[in-house]
């Protein structure tokens, strides 16, 4: 049977650290309770003793999930772990996560006083003893003890396997190995971990984490060569969100051992189609936006645009795809139009919009598509809808707007009047709003007798200057067919009525075309 790997999150920790981000204890919570649903095994929601707002985010998050280990970090410091120790008080399932710096770049910036030792020899013998006496000190408040050799990338080897040989004996029962500057090559990060398996004597009492940062783009990559040379704890957040460049993004690390299992046989125990979801929380409350190509859950992850790639996707599938957009609770795959998607991208995409063509009326549709395709970066649905009204469906105006009166204002409701012309009869309504857009789209239902189902609306300025000219799109369906009318106006409310009525002649013209 594959070996069960443990996940470790540590979003609201390390990730938090991200420059200009910054969670209150609610908010804290909120995304703890998306991670459980995640099933992650291990939640680290703070630094207790750096201040009241993150000692009460650990405390509200114990009292309130029961089906997660829930983390504190401290550093080597009593004051540190007894207040953690306060914090976690009341978890089901709790954990001190302590630890030192082990490297001599570490021990001289941070240790530099003459009072930890005067030479780097007499400080690393102080620095021990330190690491010994603050798991001694945690184990006091739970059985469940991580510690982290801060920089181990760039420790002496002698002396990170005399402490991580040390601090087991005193009762740690994880071991995180942090590569913290992100200065590892993933050959070099997976033969630290080989080693410490090799030449810390009582190495089977713990169990060895990963935790490594992207400052050279490889957090991943290293986190994956742990994990292949016997780590089994993986820390990470989620959108790789943390100090600096950032962490090991979870997502990417369990989908890369669940796509691989071949390769790594190691499962966890993550509900995966919620990381789409979670990745969307996590940018939102952290006000960080999740790269368009961000690997699992960007926008552009499940997306296709070479006419090859369309194509074979198309076809099957698992041409171009080795996971499904289900698997991360993303979006369905889809085909981004540009000017090298071909026709049968294109035709697909008429497809789902609605429209069946004849070959004449595809080829005719294609030519019209590439001449905007090259003036553009992409081309949308209602560039589609446009050019199939142009060039197939010749738009008859069944139906004009010869007059339109609205009247709003604060305590007032909202109504508005039309008058529509049809084939030399006019026909007048008044209808109420919530505003004086749906005032006036009511007047029109009621003046032209069609009620189709509005899907957007928007309005943007094409022209400069207070005589700024407004142009309204409209998107309605009628059977599932989407139709786009346009407006420009320099009164918007006028440039939405415009819209609005030309995406009903739009509609109209359709059935009366199909009738034929």
């Amino acid at each position: 049977m594959a070996q069960k790997l443990i996940i470790f999150d540590t979003t609201l920790r390390d990730g938090e650290q991200a420059a200009g981000t910054r969670l209150g204890a609610r908010e804290k919570l909120e995304i703890a309770r998306q991670l459980a649903r995640l099933k992650v095994d291990v939640i680290e929601a703070g630094f207790p003793a750096s201040s009241p707002e993150d000692f009460n985010a650990v405390k509200l998050i114990c009292e309130n999930l029961k089906t997660v280990t829930v983390c504190g970090l401290t550093r080597a410091i009593t004051k540190d772990i007894d207040i953690c120790g306060k914090a976690i008080a009341k978890a089901k399932r709790a954990r001190i996560h302590t630890g030192v710096g082990v490297s001599d770049i570490h021990i001289k910036g941070k240790f530099g006083s003459a009072k930890y030792g005067k030479t780097i020899a007499q400080k690393k013998v102080n620095i021990l003893k330190m690491a010994v006496k603050a798991v001694k000190r945690a184990r006091n408040y739970t059985d469940d003890v991580e510690f982290y050799a801060e920089d181990s990338g760039r420790a002496n080897r002698k002396f990170l396997y005399e402490i991580l040989e040390a601090v087991v004996d005193a009762g740690a029962t994880t071991l995180n190995i942090p590569d913290t500057t992100g200065y590892a090559i993933p050959e070099q990060y997976g033969q630290l971990i080989a080693d410490i398996k090799a030449n810390v004597p009582n190495i089977k009492k713990a169990i060895i984490s990963v935790h490594c940062h992207n400052d050279l783009g490889m957090a991943v990559a290293n986190t994956l060569a742990g994990v292949k040379n016997g780590a089994r704890q993986i820390e990470g957040t989620i959108n790789g969100i943390g100090e600096r460049a950032g962490n090991a993004a979870i997502e990417e690390v369990v989908m890369a051992i669940k796509t691989r299992k071949d390769f790594f046989d190691i499962e966890t125990k993550i509900v995966t189609p919620q990381f789409y979801r979670t990745s969307r929380m996590v940018a939102d409350m952290l006000g960080v936006p999740v790269p368009i190509n961000k690997a699992i859950v960007g926008d552009n992850a499940f997306a296709h645009s070479s006419g090859i790639h369309v194509d074979g996707v198309l076809k099957k599938r698992e041409t171009y795809e080795i996971m499904k957009p289900s698997d991360v609770g993303s979006p369905k795959s889809k085909v981004v139009l540009t000017a090298r998607t071909g026709r049968h991208g294109l035709k697909h995409r008429l497809e789902e919009l609605g429209y069946k063509l004849t070959k004449a009326e595809l080829e005719k549709t294609y030519k019209r598509f590439i001449e905007i395709a090259d003036k553009k970066n992409e081309v949308f649905d209602e560039d589609i809808t446009a050019i199939i009204s142009d060039e197939i469906h010749a738009v008859e105006h069944t139906y004009k707007l010869q007059y339109l009166h609205v009247a709003c204002g604060t305590g007032t409701l909202p109504t508005a009047s039309v008058r529509i012309e049809t084939k030399g009869k006019f026909t007048q309504a008044a209808a109420c709003g919530d505003g004086p857009i749906d005032a006036a789209y009511q007047a029109i239902r009621d003046a032209t007798g069609l009620s189709p189902k509005l899907e957007s609306y928007s309005i943007r300025a094409v022209t400069s200057g207070k005589e700024a000219l407004g142009e309204a799109t409209v998107k309605i369906t009628a059977n599932g067919i989407l139709f786009v009318g346009r407006g420009v106006s320099t009164d918007i409310i006028e440039a939405s009525a415009k819209a609005y009525v030309d995406a009903i002649n739009r509609m109209v013209a359709a059935k009366k075309k199909s009738k034929k």
